[in-house]
């Protein structure tokens, strides 16, 4: 692996001797021309930071925009036979499964219109999916209708074995209380953690089987470390030998929050100007996409774009593709932006695979397919 991402690094630089540009941040663009446009040619484009620099390739997937329409792409996993997974919340498609090189396998299901977070979790050696249906959907009028939201268990081919639905059920939730689940997690006893991150910003822990044990957070919390606002995200995070934790995406806070299995406040991780979305591990680092951030000077809105990818090691931001380089005054991390550039518009989920590339799914991006960053 090492002699391949030497041999790419080699010539991408050699490529770029062309032109080479820097953004005033830190971040190093190389393109063949110098112009901000020309980074939709991401032929030569590099970025990120010190050991975690990658090529960008717009144009990974290999789909019809008319055959198979996006609207936005929400999440993606990598199963046992190392196909990638996504689910986007389209109308005609919710899941979408890709080999390596951007060929399109399969796609199934259009029961999940607000097709949101997924999750795979091998159980006994078979690969399985935990869907989180948000209850946003693409109504007739092209606008977004809000209805349940629901949590699906299900094999890779789309066969549900059980769901989850309204908390309200069981007693759980009061009349009126929103559920709108962004997320799932797996514990390493088969518990379900369900993030309801656009309804009350709470963690909904199950067993296995479904059945409900605990819940904490929610944006009303008196308690600033419980206090969760839009919990966007969850994960279990195993890095810690013997101390798995459950790592919660406070995303308006801009910050991970760690919790013990039963939930139990550990840590805040403060990620300045960055409104993060789920943790995802592999070995030693964490990634994230980073939806949202504001601009050094003024402010933008929601529907701007303004995001990017950010990797740390350990509790340290390390790199931020696609935006400034990380920097630690008194071991305090400053503020990260996009770079003027835009080359990622809203970094809404990443997978890494095994060559340690990141696939970046994008939510309000122009109806496109996930990016490739392929490690140099």
């Amino acid at each position: 692996m090492s002699t391949r991402r030497n041999f790419i690094k080699k010539t991408s630089l050699a490529s770029a001797a062309l032109a080479t540009s820097s953004s005033a941040f830190g971040a190093t663009i190389i393109t063949k021309k110098d112009s901000v446009n020309h980074l939709l040619n991401e032929t030569n484009t590099i970025l990120g930071h010190g050991d975690y620099k990658y090529k960008l390739t717009k144009n990974w997937a290999q789909i019809s925009s008319t055959r198979i329409p996006l609207l936005n792409c929400h999440e993606m996993v990598m199963d046992s036979k190392g196909r990638l997974i996504m689910i986007g919340d389209h109308p005609q498609n919710n899941i979408l499964i890709f080999d390596k090189s951007g060929k399109l396998l399969d796609y199934w299901g259009t029961a999940y219109q607000g097709g949101h977070g997924l999750t795979i979790h091998d159980e006994g050696g078979e690969d399985m999916l935990y869907i989180a249906d948000s209850g946003w959907a693409l109504g007739k009028n092209n606008k977004m209708v809000k209805h349940n939201g629901r949590i699906a268990k299900t094999t890779v081919d789309g066969k549900v074995i059980f769901d989850i639905g309204h908390p309200q059920t069981i007693g759980v939730y009061k009349p009126g209380e929103d559920f709108c689940p962004t997320e799932t997690a797996i514990g390493p006893n088969g518990d379900i953690y369900v993030a309801d991150g656009y309804g009350q910003s709470r963690i909904i822990q199950y067993d296995l089987n479904g059945r409900y044990i605990r819940h904490w957070g929610g944006s009303d919390n008196p308690d600033p470390n419980y206090r969760l606002m839009s919990a966007h995200g969850v994960a279990i995070d195993y890095r810690e030998k013997g101390n798995p934790m459950v790592v919660c995406t406070s995303r308006s806070e801009q910050c991970f929050k760690y919790f013990t299995l039963d939930g139990k406040y550990i840590k805040t991780i403060k990620m300045p100007n960055m409104q993060v979305c789920r943790a995802v591990f592999d070995d030693k680092n964490l990634y994230a996409g980073v939806c949202w951030s504001q601009p050094k000077v003024g402010k933008t809105n929601w529907r701007d774009h303004t995001g990017f990818v950010t990797i740390l090691e350990g509790d340290k931001v390390v790199s931020n593709p696609g935006g400034t380089e990380p920097i630690y005054k008194d071991g305090e991390l400053q503020k990260s932006f996009q770079i003027d550039e835009k080359p990622i518009l809203h970094g809404h989920d990443v997978c890494i695979d095994e060559d340690k590339n990141i696939y970046v799914c994008q939510w309000n991006a122009s109806h496109s397919a996930p990016y490739k960053l392929e490690r140099v």
